[in-house]
C-alpha cells in the first residue's frame, strides 16, 4: 500500500485527467467518464490557490460558453454523495458563470495529501500560484502529511533548494506578505528580503523605487552587512587611517570589519572586470605582496 502511494505521488496530471485507458495501480479505482450536476460539486477546502483573476475568470467563461468545458474535472466522492474538486476549480467557477448545468468529471479515490498534491500541481503547471499559496501549500504536505522537503520536491518537480526557498516566505512580516499576495513585490523580490534585518523597510523602498530583483538583491545584501552604519561608528582613527592608506595604494575602494579583538575582514570593492584583474595580478605575484 505504502509503495503503491509513493509510485502514485508525482505521476503528474496527465495521468489524472486522460482518457479511461490511463493505467491504473493495483487497488486504485479510476471511474469513467460522467456528467454531474454543476450543484453537486464543491471547491476543496485545501485548495492552494485562495485568489482568482477575475479578468482570467471572464474570459475562460466567455470560451467555455462558446465552446463547452473540454478538460473534465477530476474530483472525489465525499460522504454526502455530492462531490469535491480535486483539479478544475477554476474551471468549475468559470462554468458557474458560463451558465452551465453540468459537467463532465473524472471520479477518482484520493487521500487528502494526494488530493493537496494534486491541486498544487495543477496550479503550478497551468497558472502559477501566489508565490505565498504555493508557500502554505509545502508548509501543509509537510506538517499535515509528513512529506520530507525531498519528497516534496520530486512530487511536483521542483528543486529541493526552490522548496526551502519558498518556505522561507512565511518568515516575512504580515505587511510584506500582504505586498506579495497584491502583487506589489514578485517572489523574487521576496526571496532577496528573507535574510535581511528590516524587510518591512526594504520592501517599502523596493516598491517606492521600482527596484528590479537584481537592484532589490543589491539593496539587500548592503543591508545584511548592516551593520556596516554601525561598525563605521566604533571604528577608531588608526582603522580609519589604514583603510585610506590600503585604499590609496589598491585605487579602489576598501573596508576594514572588526570581529573581535584580532579578527575581522578586509573587503575590497570594485566595479569593473579590469578593476579585479589588477587586483587579483597584485595577489598572485610573491614579490607584489608586501
Amino acid at each position: 500500500m505504502m509503495q503503491a502511494q509513493k509510485r502514485r505521488l508525482g505521476r503528474g496530471l496527465a495521468a489524472l485527467i486522460g482518457d479511461d485507458a490511463v493505467e491504473t495501480l493495483p487497488g486504485e479505482e479510476l471511474s469513467g467518464l460522467r456528467q454531474v450536476p454543476i450543484e453537486l460539486l464543491h471547491p476543496n477546502p485545501n485548495n492552494p490557490r485562495k485568489q482568482f483573476n477575475e479578468e482570467e475568470l471572464a474570459n475562460l467563461a466567455q470560451s467555455i460558453g462558446d465552446k463547452g468545458l473540454l478538460q473534465p474535472l477530476v474530483v472525489r466522492q465525499r460522504g454526502d454523495g455530492e462531490f469535491e474538486i480535486v483539479a478544475g476549480e477554476r474551471r468549475w467557477r468559470a462554468s458557474q458563470r458560463a451558465g452551465l448545468h453540468q459537467l463532465p468529471v473524472l471520479v477518482r479515490e484520493l487521500s487528502d495529501g494526494e488530493t493537496l498534491e494534486i491541486a498544487l500541481i495543477e496550479n503550478i503547471q497551468r497558472t502559477d500560484l501566489n508565490p505565498l499559496e504555493e508557500a502554505r501549500a509545502y508548509q501543509q504536505l509537510l506538517q499535515q502529511f509528513s512529506y520530507t522537503q525531498q519528497q516534496l520536491a520530486d512530487s511536483v518537480r521542483k528543486s529541493r533548494s526552490h522548496i526551502a526557498n519558498t518556505l522561507r516566505l512565511l518568515n516575512l512580516p504580515d505587511s510584506v506578505r500582504g505586498y506579495i499576495e497584491d502583487g506589489k513585490l514578485t517572489a523574487g523580490h521576496a526571496r532577496t528580503l528573507v535574510a535581511t534585518d528590516s524587510p518591512a523597510e526594504l520592501a517599502n523602498k523596493i516598491i517606492s523605487l521600482g527596484l528590479s530583483v537584481r537592484e532589490a538583491e543589491t539593496l539587500s545584501r548592503e543591508n545584511s552587512v548592516v551593520p556596516l552604519s554601525k561598525a563605521k561608528r566604533e571604528k577608531n582613527a588608526d582603522t580609519r587611517a589604514l583603510e585610506k592608506q590600503v585604499s590609496e595604494a589598491l585605487g579602489l575602494k576598501i573596508e576594514i570589519k572588526s570581529q573581535g579583538r584580532e579578527a575581522g575582514t578586509l573587503v575590497i570593492k570594485y566595479t569593473t572586470l579590469d578593476q579585479l584583474d589588477a587586483v587579483m595580478s597584485r595577489l598572485m605575484v610573491p614579490e607584489r605582496l608586501f
